[in-house]
């Protein structure tokens, strides 16, 4: 698959040529954490956090607070990098083990500043999940690495409230 977006040159998400470098967020509020139910591959009709591909000549922050608003509808401001992580998801073929995605993703937390709800650009669905929700076998379904991501931010953004609190 071929993606075109305020990039002059497509890239190739399926079996790249190189890494590719992903944004995603831990958007925390009143104690919940916002996740989008993903509209494309990999992992179409899963649950896990907004985000997606960076693009040329945009910081970090930049598209962080882009592919949120354009899954969800919301504003965000990115608070601080939560993990550094590889993505990487490799397929059996006839020509032997090839690598079908490579994402190298960067999360942040962050908090809403303003925007309205909505399940946006290629996200599927969007909802608000309390804590119990990441942390069983819910109906969610996550990813470990993703409730991982989730936890972290979560304890960060608790930590941080009560820092605020004092």
């Amino acid at each position: 698959m071929l993606e075109l977006g305020r990039m002059s040159k497509a890239i190739q998400r399926e079996f790249p040529l190189a890494p590719i470098v992903g944004i995603g967020a831990v958007v925390v509020d009143a104690g919940r954490v916002l996740l989008v139910q993903r509209g494309r591959e990999p992992l179409k009709g899963n649950w896990s956090l907004p985000g997606g591909m960076l693009e040329v000549g945009e910081s970090l922050h930049d598209g962080v607070v882009r592919e949120v608003q354009e899954e969800t509808g919301l504003r965000v401001d990115p608070v601080e990098l939560i993990e550094l992580l590889d993505r990487i998801v490799r397929e059996h073929t006839s020509q032997g083990e090839q690598v079908r995605y490579h994402y190298v993703i960067a999360d942040y937390l962050c908090q809403v500043v303003g925007g309205t709800l909505r399940a946006a650009s290629d996200a599927d669905a969007v909802r608000w999940v309390e804590r119990a929700e990441w942390n069983s076998h819910s109906a969610l379904a996550l990813d470990p690495i993703t409730v991982r991501v989730i936890e972290a931010g979560w304890q960060r953004a608790a930590a941080l409230a009560q820092e605020e609190g004092l």
